[in-house]
């Protein structure tokens, strides 16, 4: 059997064949991108924080958001002139303390997907230090062997 290399960009194997059920090429499985390749960041962050300090992740909510509202960034930019990538939130009557984590600053300040995986864990980390008062060595003592 002969196939062809249209536009010279390889042979085409069985994947790029249409279902004989539908009649449509079977669609390739893709990495996940934006939103969920960010969410999945955030939870190898924590995980990987709770395998370390579980109790820090039970007493601490994480959550993401896009970007940070204005009263954050009015009050976190201070003498830095920085847009901030994560906020910590300190405990209010019975609300838990917070981490709030920001999708776009992580984003626009990582080159490549390694590099925001690795952003994204080191800023909770970060948070969770300046939260808790704990050494980042207690927290992740991996961080430095990178």
């Amino acid at each position: 059997m002969r196939t062809r290399d249209r536009h010279g960009r390889g042979l085409r194997g069985p994947l790029a064949l249409p279902n004989p059920l539908t009649t449509r090429p079977v669609a390739v499985p893709q990495q996940p991108r934006g939103l969920a390749y960010f969410l999945l960041c955030v939870q190898d962050a924590v995980s990987e924080v709770a395998t370390h300090c579980p109790d820090v992740i039970d007493e601490i909510d994480i959550g993401v958001d896009e970007v940070p509202d204005a009263r954050t960034l009015w009050n976190d930019i201070g003498e830095y002139d920085a847009v901030p990538l994560a906020a910590a939130v300190e405990a209010v009557g019975e609300q838990h303390p917070r981490v709030v984590i920001y999708r776009r600053p992580l984003e626009r300040r990582a080159a490549d997907r390694e590099d925001l995986h690795e952003l994204v864990h080191e800023t909770l980390v970060d948070q969770l230090v300046a939260l808790t008062g704990r050494s980042v060595d207690e927290i992740d003592p991996d961080q430095g062997e990178d």
